[in-house]
């Protein structure tokens, strides 16, 4: 989807928004992650041309961004971040402009507004102004008009911002789509769990720095402990497990994690629960989550 090799920039004034980025993205749906300010819309403005790097190289689907920005744009869709609708139109209109100003003939981009509008879910409001439209609305017609013109990749930055835990929730489904359209996605968020829930591979940087880049799953490493979930009492099981000699610590009446330093802990934690006469209700492997990674990591 992406490749980058020794990607700088660095603003007037000395500000390094990114510094020597090599990274291979690969198609798919692909979390751009990072905190405010670790180089994460930069990355998005330099795939679209919008500036010049001050050293390296980017592209974007096997093209040179510097070399051919034209044909870069033709194959991407792009959701900005910020407030960009005019208020005074409806989404059906402004989806169908966008569809034209991408060559689309007007009976087609007509059509495909229609069909990109019901696909995130703003069949029956299209005709609506986008004045009236809530957040969530507003976001769905952002996300229509960056695939109108059925792009190869999406550029997504904080698709779910202002959106409350239901709407974040739809629109990170309406993202997992994308790939059954054969559209690969780089989102952008500074939210780690909307990549955890939506995304195939993560990339995060931090201070305009690569810091880990990968297969979600691959990142999400095992522990050496085990999660184990009771009906009740998990401090006192927490207490039992210390008596014969094992690392534990009850997170609330019914959870706990336990240290696995040998492979006796499981059969110990089999006993405790029987002679608590406790009922188990689940034991897994606990996973580092990416939050976890992010602030561990070196």
């Amino acid at each position: 989807m992406l490749r980058a090799e020794r990607l700088t920039l660095v603003y007037p004034g000395g500000v390094r928004a990114l510094d020597d980025l090599t990274v291979e993205v690969p198609h798919g749906t692909v979390g751009l992650v990072g905190a405010n300010g670790a180089g994460k819309t930069t990355l998005l403005r330099l795939a679209l041309g919008q500036l010049p790097p001050s050293a390296g190289t980017i592209e974007v689907a096997g093209i040179p961004v510097a070399t051919d920005p034209v044909g870069v744009r033709a194959r991407l869709g792009y959701m900005p971040e910020h407030e960009c609708l005019p208020l005074d139109v409806s989404a059906a209109d402004l989806v169908a402009t966008f569809g034209e100003l991408a060559g689309l003939p007007p009976r087609a981009a007509r059509q495909r507004a229609s069909e990109v509008l019901d696909l995130v879910g703003l069949d029956e409001e299209r005709f609506r102004p986008v004045a009236g439209f809530s957040t969530g609305m507003r976001q769905r017609t952002k996300l229509a008009q960056a695939l109108v013109a059925d792009p190869e990749v999406v550029l997504l930055d904080e698709p779910t911002a202002g959106l409350d835990p239901m709407g974040r929730a739809e629109m990170l489904a309406l993202v997992g789509r994308l790939a059954g359209f054969g559209v690969s996605v780089l989102l952008a968020t500074h939210l780690l769990d909307d990549v955890q829930r939506s995304c195939d591979h993560v990339l995060m940087l931090d201070g305009g720095r690569l810091r880990h880049a990968g297969a979600t799953e691959a990142l999400l490493d095992r522990t050496g402990s085990v999660r184990v979930e009771v009906d009740r009492d998990a401090a006192e099981l927490a207490a039992a497990l210390a008596r014969r000699g094992c690392e534990a610590s009850a997170l609330d009446d019914a959870v706990l994690d336990v240290v696995v330093a040998s492979d006796d802990v499981l059969d110990a934690v089999r006993d405790a629960v029987d002679d608590l006469g406790l009922a188990l209700h689940a034991l897994s492997s606990r996973r580092t989550s990416l939050d976890e990674l992010f602030v561990d990591a070196p």
